[in-house]
């Protein structure tokens, strides 16, 4: 899919920026031309030699080039490419695009483009978890910006946690899926996934079985397709796929939040097995047992309903609007009542009685009611179920 694409290839300055050399290697294998511009801070860490070598392009690092500029040099950069990828992007280009800033090449290029953009952010734990860090997140990615990552793990500084740039393939196929000419290229579409957590104290939640396979199964598939998806997930065990815009969240109210940060979207898949209820009472400290071996007195109180929120939504409801149902008795008659109660325009509805296997496992047997009435698909792998699932919502798009 890459063959004949033209990438502008913006390297952040971090210990990251290594990788950047492996990811224009990469390209070129599959066919892309990438032409790379370095910041100051990125010589620090990769130089022009290399990285023009590896691209076989000239290196672009000064906005002021009078060769370059004679011409409008950063406006032509800035829309000959097909996609706009900056890896690492670092807290500083971060802040700066969220910002408008635009004081040297890099941030000027970002600032002229009329194509896509994908950042592939990189920095320190502390400076990613960072409050000012995460609000720039959330204004790029109102502003259309692609994420791919970052990653967990150990860092260069001896830290450890989310702020790895993610690994080459997984930049390549975050690429691919942002140049895809799928049926539902330039739509946006929201997916939640996985289960949440209520805290009851500091260690201790109430959860659900939900591995998140089926959530995430259908934000690649919608992705393949040529969307830009919104993967709002809870703590699941099947990772995220790249190519995706990854929220994470913990708890019922903080999926309901992102969910209606990513509006607007054309359509909105709550595949997620949120949590009805909450503690109302959770602790701040660890409870401990007392001398009367009385188990601690529970509250709970009814968690926001994010599907029906959604659904009757007054204005800015996405055209196609799907829960899912996951039931152990008379999955049809509750799953129409559901769809019914909700307002939603299609419900998913599945067995996940414990002798069926499918909460948690690699298949699933689907119900999907419309106003058409249920129609049952047989068990499939649940990458199968997916991608049918992702083709209805094509078609229901009206996506060519």
């Amino acid at each position: 899919m890459l063959t004949n694409k033209r990438i502008l290839l913006i390297i952040g300055g971090g210990i990251a920026a290594f990788k950047s050399l492996d990811l224009i290697r990469r390209l070129r294998d599959q066919g892309a031309s990438v032409t790379p511009v370095l910041t100051k801070a990125a010589e620090e860490f990769v130089t022009p030699l290399s990285t023009s070598a590896l691209a076989a392009q000239k290196v672009y690092r000064d906005l002021f080039d009078l060769t370059d500029e004679a011409e409008m040099g950063h406006i032509e950069l800035s829309r000959a490419a097909d996609l706009v990828v900056v890896a690492p992007a670092t807290a500083d280009l971060m802040a700066k695009m969220a910002h408008g800033h635009a004081n040297d090449l890099a941030s000027t290029l970002l600032m002229a483009t009329d194509k896509r953009v994908l950042i592939a952010p990189a920095m320190n734990v502390r400076m990613w978890e960072h409050p000012a860090t995460q609000r720039n997140l959330a204004v790029l990615r109102g502003d259309g910006v692609l994420v791919a990552g970052p990653d967990e793990g150990n860092m260069a500084c001896g830290e450890y946690g989310p702020g790895r740039m993610s690994e080459v393939p997984d930049i390549i196929a975050a690429i691919d899926a942002a140049l895809g000419d799928g049926p539902l290229k330039g739509r946006h579409v929201i997916v939640t996934s996985g289960p949440t957590h209520e805290p009851i104290d500091p260690v201790r939640y109430i959860a659900n079985r939900s591995s998140g396979a089926q959530g995430a199964a259908l934000a690649a598939a919608l992705r393949d397709l040529g969307a830009r998806v919104s993967f709002v997930t809870g703590p699941a065990k099947v990772p995220p796929p790249a190519g995706v815009d990854v929220i994470r969240v913990e708890t019922a109210a903080q999926m309901a939040e992102a969910v209606a940060a990513a509006h607007p979207a054309e359509a909105a898949i709550f595949a997620a097995a949120v949590a009805d209820w909450r503690v109302e009472n959770a602790s701040g400290s660890k409870m401990k047992k007392d001398a009367s071996g009385n188990a601690p007195a529970l509250e709970f109180t009814e968690n926001p309903d994010i599907l029906a929120g959604v659904a009757q939504m007054a204005a800015g409801r996405p055209k196609l609007v799907v829960g899912f149902a996951a039931e152990t008795d008379d999955v049809v008659a509750n799953a129409s009542a559901k769809r019914a109660r909700k307002g939603c325009d299609w419900i998913v509805a599945n067995d996940v009685s414990p002798e069926t296997g499918i909460m948690g496992g690699p298949e699933n047997r689907i119900v999907l009611i419309t106003d058409d009435g249920a129609e049952e698909w047989p068990r499939l792998p649940k990458d199968d179920v997916a991608r049918r699932l992702a083709q209805r919502v094509a078609e229901a798009l009206g996506a060519n």
